[in-house]
């Protein structure tokens, strides 16, 4: 039961250029619960990868305007969470 608490606060790892060249230094980013904070995910990542969490950063994102046609509106907010490991520990994502 405490697993699927911990998969509801990270949502999806972020695959662009930035984050494939930051996890060659131990860093990977993670889409994450805008309610989360620091010790959860910290909590989270090392109970779902089974690895040891060195430094954690979080960003939020804000919305966004979007337009459909006629109507206007606003993204959801995200957070992404940037998490540093222990040297010599990987994370595989593919």
């Amino acid at each position: 039961m405490q697993d699927t608490k911990y998969l509801e606060i990270i949502k999806a790892p972020v695959i662009t250029e930035k984050s494939q060249i930051a996890k060659e230094a131990g860093q990977y980013t993670f889409k994450v619960d805008p309610r989360a904070n620091k010790t959860e995910i910290k909590a989270a990542i090392e109970k779902i990868f089974d690895v040891k969490v060195t430094s954690i950063k979080t960003i939020n994102e804000k919305p966004k305007k979007r337009r459909v046609g006629r109507y206007t509106g606003m993204t959801n907010r995200s957070k992404k969470a940037i998490v540093t490991l222990k040297e010599g520990q990987t994370i595989d994502l593919g």
